[in-house]
């Protein structure tokens, strides 16, 4: 049992996916789903050593014009997309981006928050490679299907207005 890696036995890390992603050389793209946030992160290994370059949590989507009364919703479709587009436009400011989709232990589902976030960070524009099958309709991205409607061009004008 003590051989077993303790990460393992959490069961928060597959190795053999770990494994496979690190040998490609690229940097990963990674998205991690909380109980109230989608948080995405723009990562490099160097000898199985990660590092964070940028991170982003869509909390920071109040500062854009999210509203206040639906803090609630910042893991929803649209919260995802909008996260991916921002994480996107740091990365491109910064550097050329290309990357790859880390999903860790979370099920690969289609027309998932995972692709809404994959959409918004392609649109931002990284190279991600990803199917166009598994990408969510556009009225979910943009939030048609809730109670209480988010100005999403308004949010996303704002973010591509940052430097």
């Amino acid at each position: 049992m003590k051989t077993e890696k303790r990460r393992r036995r959490e069961g928060k890390t597959d190795y053999k996916a770990r494994l496979s992603l690190l040998g490609g050389g690229k940097p990963r793209i990674v998205f991690r789903k909380t109980n109230r946030y989608i948080i995405g992160q723009y990562v490099k290994s160097k000898e199985a050593q990660d590092k964070v370059e940028i991170g982003v949590t869509s909390r920071e989507l109040l500062k854009y014009g999210w509203p206040k009364e639906m803090r609630g919703s910042l893991k929803s479709m649209t919260a995802s997309y909008l996260t991916g587009f921002l994480l996107g436009k740091k990365i491109t400011e910064k550097e050329k981006g290309k990357a790859i989709l880390d999903i860790g232990l979370l099920r690969n589902i289609g027309k998932s928050r995972i692709y809404a976030f994959v959409k918004g960070a392609a649109d931002a524009g990284v190279e991600i490679p990803f199917s166009e099958k598994v990408i969510p309709d556009e009225s979910r991205i943009r939030g048609r299907h809730m109670k209480r409607n988010v100005d999403f061009e308004k949010i996303k004008s704002k973010i591509e207005e940052e430097k």
